[in-house]
């Protein structure tokens, strides 16, 4: 086990055997990927490079990481690239920061179906933005966004969700001016919260009319009228739950704002407090109770099973850009409304010393040099290499 702080890769290594034999009949292919990833992250078993600085000349070999988007080793590196990229799409307005999300009673019918119903999720929630927004009873604008789906809770139970930064207005129907939102909220919740449950419902529907849903386990009776009509009854009863916070920040603060969301994997390493005779304990954030900070203890294989139900399907993109910033016209976009706000320049994102010098790869041991790639080590070499340096 690490010798510095507890990692999510040793609670996997030590209880692999246990797990496998309790749950891995349940596994998809692509949650056993990310289990051996996570595994074999900054190991020999990744590979390795040996790395040179240009000024020192400090030779260094360095285990490969695995990349995987699900592996909490991998995401703060990730995080900054995409925040020096993204810096180039804010606009020098207010943003508002919404969250759609998923009634519990929709959880069975994620977890089987979880491909389907995060898609119509993303779907829906867009279109209940951009309806209101362009209402001329509400702010009567195009407006253009970001959604990133969150699948977990404080507690690692399924609780899908998508948090959306919004600019706190958007271009009129003409594109000849920009139409500010209230400084006091961007757009009503209850009526955003009506319209969402409604398309989605809409789209549910269609799905189950067509044969797409997956109605195995224990959404099976579901394949029954009567069955799945009372569950749209019982839905549509519901208030569904939407957030927004006010309008707030200026480009710089919202962009590392969301930057605390759009690369978070169901639980960081640095959330877990130990791993002791086969049990885990690690914090929570009780929303309920001002935030509080509590301790939480789970049965090590309960842990990892409810690490792996947060596995995206293969290829499923979980942060997408709707509206003005929809890929196709994002550019375009841009251009018109900063030339309307009188700002034509793209900011520029500010990263610390730190993020700074992992993304221009400098040598730690002088701090002016940067590290060249002499050679790359496949898994078999590395691991030969790995051992004689121990061995030595």
């Amino acid at each position: 086990m690490s010798s510095l702080r507890l990692e999510v890769a040793d609670i996997f290594r030590q209880h692999e055997q246990e797990f496998f034999a309790r749950c891995g009949s349940t596994l998809t292919a692509q949650q056993r990927r990310v289990y051996r990833d996570i595994c074999d992250c900054r190991t020999a078993a990744c590979g390795a490079r040996v790395e040179q600085c240009d000024q020192c000349s400090e030779r260094t070999l360095c285990f490969n990481s695995c990349g995987n988007r699900h592996c909490p080793r991998c995401q703060s590196s990730a995080r900054d690239r995409w925040l020096t990229k993204m810096a180039r799409d804010l606009l020098p307005v207010p943003y508002c920061h919404v969250v759609f999300t998923l009634p519990s009673q929709l959880i069975p019918l994620a977890y089987e179906n979880a491909r389907i119903i995060y898609n119509l999720l993303f779907q829906a929630a867009s279109e209940a933005l951009l309806t209101i927004a362009g209402d001329p009873k509400r702010m009567g604008a195009k407006v253009g966004f970001l959604a990133v789906l969150h699948t977990w809770n404080q507690k690692l139970g399924l609780h899908p969700h998508l948090h959306c930064l919004v600019p706190a207005g958007g271009l009129s129907n003409d594109r000849s001016r920009w139409i500010h939102s209230s400084k006091r909220f961007f757009l009503p919740v209850r009526v955003l919260g009506s319209r969402f449950r409604n398309q989605f419902l809409k789209l549910l529907v269609a799905a189950w009319r067509t044969g797409k849903l997956r109605l195995t386990g224990s959404v099976t009776h579901l394949r029954q009228p009567a069955a799945f009509g009372r569950l749209l009854s019982q839905l549509k009863r519901l208030k569904w739950v939407v957030y927004a916070k006010r309008p707030f920040g200026g480009p710089e603060y919202v962009l590392k704002y969301l930057a605390r969301y759009t690369h978070r994997v169901a639980i960081s390493s640095g959330r877990l407090i130990s791993s002791e005779n086969g049990k885990v304990t690690f914090r929570w954030r009780d929303s309920a109770n001002g935030n509080q900070q509590k301790p939480m203890t789970l049965d090590a294989v309960e842990f990892i099973r409810r690490f792996l139900q947060h596995v995206l399907p293969p290829g499923f993109v979980k942060i997408r850009h709707f509206g003005l910033m929809a890929n196709p016209c994002r550019k375009k976009s841009l251009l018109i409304v900063r030339a309307l706000l009188g700002s034509g320049a793209e900011p520029e994102i500010t990263l610390s010393t730190e993020q700074r010098a992992a993304l221009d790869r400098r040598c730690t041991a002088c701090g002016a040099g940067r590290l060249i790639v002499l050679g790359w080590l496949p898994p078999s070499l590395a691991i030969l290499v790995y051992s004689g340096v121990n061995s030595s």
